[in-house]
């Protein structure tokens, strides 16, 4: 099984290192289970349009250590219910990368992500080739995932993965 490309728009940069995800929501909210109202909480301290202008396929860009903090789901739930495809970002919160890929929600550490792009231009992950192509114009390179974290992301995250393993294990 191969992981499919994902071409999207940048939606949001998230510039500062150590960036906490439950500023997407606002702490205040994170106990709120509703996820058409997580939605429609989603970034709106950073753009109120957020939720109206992002589109499926869209992407988040982070800085150093994205996710530092209390990894909690609902601020990354929120994105994916409105259609965020991916994290591309410089480096990730151990924590954060755990508990996002076992979801099965793609994460990338990309060096130069956030100074090569800029808020709407298109991008495409190509994970034969470890590359995030940007604009059209410019290719970075980034790191293969571990044979592990593929595998979770190819079968939908942990569980996924762990059935497939034990189907073929049973079949060996």
């Amino acid at each position: 099984m191969a992981l499919e490309n994902i071409t999207g728009r940048v939606a949001w940069i998230f510039t500062e290192d150590d960036f906490d995800v439950d500023q997407i929501v606002g702490v205040k909210n994170i106990k709120i289970t509703d996820i058409d109202e997580l939605a429609a909480l989603a970034m709106k301290d950073f753009d109120p349009e957020f939720a109206q202008a992002v589109r499926p396929g869209d992407v988040l860009v982070g800085g150093v250590n994205f996710g530092y903090g209390h990894p909690h789901y609902p601020p990354m739930r929120a994105m994916r219910h409105l259609g965020i495809r991916a994290v591309i970002a410089e480096s990730f919160s151990p924590g954060f990368w755990r508990g996002e890929i076992s979801m099965g929600f793609p994460l990338l550490a990309c060096p130069g992500i956030v100074s090569a792009v800029e808020r709407w231009a298109p991008v495409t992950i190509d994970w034969q080739a470890s590359t995030v192509q940007v604009g059209g114009r410019r290719t970075l390179p980034f790191p293969a995932l571990s044979l592990a974290d593929r595998s979770m992301l190819e079968f939908g995250g942990l569980i996924g993965y762990l059935k497939h393993r034990a189907v073929q294990s049973q079949a060996a």
